[in-house]
């Protein structure tokens, strides 16, 4: 069992917790959250047992083995297969023994023969195997150097050798940032499966939600443990906060009442024991803070300033790398309807295909057509990387902006992305990654595409980010195609599912639910092929439809687009009613704020205090009225959306 008790962290001056106090049990499955900046680096530090506490202490088992995924690899030299079998460093260490048997006496070998036998030695080349199969590699992969891969094969490498420890805690920190969703479902079965008790950072909500039963949250400087997956722990917080502030708001309504009493009777002597019994009251009251909501992000995609149907065509088109051909035959066609998600195994060719769409990469063979009113706003990695590290986000988005914008409505701009302060003014460079991914977000959107294309979006970026970045793109005007491993926000945005597999691109007949399905069989079949993509997509309970006629597309586009146009005035009637409520609150507060004041009662006063009653009541009205009104839009749009599900 992991013991917390009084734990106080602070880091560069600035309080991270203080005095937290709770038990983490063996087996649980818990999931850290926060803001970025919160702790949860730190904490992992903590529990690593490599931080020292400002106060407090923070115990666990000193027999515990504790595996925690490093961000480099130094051995580069290595096998991949021995790589990952070093992460149980007992049988690595054996085994090295074991091959220098002229160096060991017989009891010293019969020893290790016993405890290799009794850590399972002899099955553990098959666990890595295994492994590594699961996060994607492949069997001839096994015997290559690790300084063969990529950064991103190297990450999971990484994890392959992170969850061959026999760990007690294993402490993973984003470990879904280099995976393809099949690897995702692979790592959510065998984290299920682990004994072992788990921490866990993510910012993939449905990853969280599969794997957790915990939820450890930093916030205003406590860590506070919820019980549940992270949806439960929504909830949860949610309904917590709401009673925080009713808490909050009836403490100032009592101590405004002893404060009145004290200043009105503190002076006479009949009534100064009553007086001074209410200032003691006072004093004793803890005093409660106003509940917290971390502030989300809030952006939309400006509406472009031209449209043309179709955006893009691509017409029997072969695509690859050089003599090397990735998929054949791809017909695509792109209006300002399109809402398509590219679905396939990680080397099928989807980030390929993205690159011929936005034209980085030429046709090996047939044609691709683009209007001349085509703007793509295309969002990649190596898009982050050529950002201007020596220019600030206000420079760098005063370059595309027009002379005439105001440096006001720029910063306006960028505060939305979660740029404040100096941060806006200071260079890129020293941004972490997921600043830089905002901030390509934000170059992007300014510039009005008419088409959207997103290689993994979500990459770097937090819960609140990713969810402002799902309902932007849900009131996107243009077209969209989108390759992301995060399953809300493919069914959240697209409405068409091109699957890339086998060298071809097929339209995908079914959900992501259907889709995690075939992914699952679709990897048997290839372990059984010998990591080869069969030339045709496998058969599985899914069916992968023939493509589908340009004019049945074109109907289906229209029908998606015709929906959401039906439902766009419920949806803005629900947006206008929450900026009412939100502009409501904050007049309410500063009444009651004024109310509070004692002067206000006197004899002489007698008409302001009317005033701020009346407005109080007046406002109160509104907004009870506005509150009534947007839940019948609410309810309005959920019967119309269901509707269409029938």
């Amino acid at each position: 069992m992991i013991q917390l008790d009084q734990l106080s962290i602070r880091r560069g001056g600035r309080v991270l917790f203080q005095k937290a106090s709770m038990q983490l049990h063996p087996g649980w499955k818990i999931g850290l959250t926060g803001v970025n900046g919160a702790g949860k680096s730190t904490l992992f530090s903590a529990l690593l047992g490599g931080m020292e506490s400002d106060s407090g202490s923070l115990t666990r088992p000193a027999t515990w083995t504790v595996s925690h995924m490093a961000q480099e690899i130094k051995a580069l030299d290595m096998k991949a297969i021995d790589f990952v079998l070093s992460g149980d460093e007992e049988f690595w260490d054996i085994q090295n023994q074991l091959d220098q048997p002229e160096s060991l006496s017989d009891d010293e070998l019969a020893h290790l023969y016993g405890r290799f036998d009794e850590i399972n030695g002899y099955s553990a080349p098959s666990k890595a195997s295994q492994l590594m199969a699961g996060l994607g590699f492949f069997e001839h992969q096994s015997q290559l150097d690790v300084s063969s891969f990529s950064g991103g094969w190297r990450m999971r490498l990484n994890l392959a050798r992170t969850l061959m420890s026999r760990s007690d805690l294993l402490l993973l920190d984003e470990p879904t940032n280099h995976l393809d969703l099949d690897a995702i479902l692979w790592l959510e079965d065998w984290l299920k499966a682990y004994e072992g008790t788990l921490v866990l950072i993510s910012h993939d909500r449905d990853f969280l939600d599969a794997i957790t039963d915990h939820i450890l949250h930093i916030e205003n400087q406590e860590l506070i443990m919820y019980t549940g997956n992270y949806s439960t722990f929504e909830r949860t917080r949610s309904e917590r906060l709401a009673q925080q502030q009713q808490a909050y708001e009836k403490q100032l309504e009592t101590r405004a009442h002893l404060q009145k009493y004290i200043d009105r009777f503190k002076a006479q002597a009949t009534k100064a024991k009553q007086a001074q019994s209410r200032i003691k009251q006072l004093e004793r009251m803890q005093e409660l803070s106003a509940a917290h909501v971390d502030t989300p992000f809030t952006f939309s995609f400006r509406e472009p300033t031209k449209m043309s149907s179709p955006l893009l065509e691509l017409e029997n088109a072969d695509i690859g790398y050089g003599d090397k051909l990735i998929v054949t035959n791809v017909d695509l066609q792109i209006t300002p309807t399109s809402r398509i998600g590219l679905l396939g195994m990680n080397g099928a060719g989807k980030s390929t295909l993205i690159k011929s769409l936005v034209g980085d990469l030429p046709l090996m063979q047939g044609l691709r057509k683009d209007s001349e009113l085509l703007n793509i706003g295309y969002f990649a990695q190596h898009q982050m990387d050529a950002l201007d590290g020596n220019a600030s986000p206000m420079l760098q988005l005063a370059r595309i902006a027009d002379k005439k914008i105001s440096e006001a409505s720029l910063r306006s701009f960028l505060g939305s992305f979660g740029f404040s302060g100096e941060r806006m003014d200071t260079p890129s460079e020293s941004f972490s990654g997921g600043e830089r991914a905002r901030l390509a977000l934000a170059l992007i959107v300014w510039q009005r595409p008419n088409v959207l294309i997103l290689d993994e979006p979500t990459n770097h970026l937090d819960l609140d980010m990713r969810h402002a970045l799902t309902m932007a793109l849900q009131d996107f005007e243009g077209a969209v195609v989108l390759v992301s491993h995060e399953r809300q926000l493919v069914a959240s945005v697209c409405d068409e599912l091109i699957l890339v597999h086998g060298g071809e691109s097929r339209e995908f007949d079914g959900d992501l639910v259907a889709y995690a399905d075939w992914l699952r069989q679709a990897r048997i079949d290839m372990i059984k092929n010998g990591g080869k993509q069969p030339a045709t997509p496998v058969k599985s309970q899914v069916e992968i439809k023939p493509t589908i006629s340009k004019l049945d597309k074109e109907a289906q586009r229209k029908e998606a687009a015709r929906r959401r146009e039906a439902s766009r005035p419920i949806r803005k009637n629900i947006e206008k009613l929450e900026t009412e409520i939100a502009k409501i609150q904050p007049k309410l507060v500063e009444i009651e704020t004024q109310l509070a004041d004692t002067t206000l009662y006197d004899a002489n006063r007698k008409d302001d205090l009317l005033k701020l009653m009346n407005e109080q009541t007046e406002l109160k009205a509104k907004l009870a009225q506005a509150e009534e009104k947007m839940l019948e839009f609410m309810m309005e749009l959920e019967e119309f959306e269901g509707s269409f599900e029938e």
